[in-house]
């Protein structure tokens, strides 16, 4: 070891630090415990309406009533019994399945079903799609 130099040792103190406690450490019940077991001051705040949900139990508003007393009975377009029947039989012409159809026009066969059963929820540009790819008018006057 000839030729090294004096060997020093570096005895400077490392402090290592806990991160401050967050607001929510703080509130622990463990916490305000070990504080007041420790003498330190504690402030403690009563909230008015904590643990009663006193929007939700309000009197009815003017909307609410409104809405109770509203009657009718809305659902959304489904598609015509004419068009229902004009798809199947333009697709039964051309010798097509729901599956062939779909894949022709770019959608789901699902699609296809739902039209051909009157579920669906008519889209116009499907509606021109089919017109399209079964060479018929499914829309207006023959």
């Amino acid at each position: 070891m000839s030729g090294i130099g004096p060997l020093t040792q570096d005895w400077e103190p490392v402090v290592i630090r806990k991160k401050a406690p967050t607001a929510a450490a703080k509130k622990d019940e463990k916490v305000v415990n070990a504080a007041r077991r420790a003498g330190a001051e504690i402030e403690t705040v009563k909230k008015s309406h904590a643990g009663l949900n006193k929007a939700a139990s309000t009197s009815t508003s003017l909307n609410t009533r409104k809405l109770d007393e509203e009657t009718e009975n809305l659902t959304h377009d489904r598609v015509p019994t004419e068009l229902k029947k004009a798809i199947m039989q333009a697709r039964m012409d051309k010798k097509l399945t729901q599956a062939q159809l779909a894949q022709l026009i770019n959608e789901k066969p699902q699609i296809i079903q739902e039209y051909e059963s009157g579920k669906a929820i008519p889209n116009q540009q499907i509606i021109s799609k089919l017109e399209r790819a079964l060479g018929a008018k499914l829309r207006g006057k023959k």
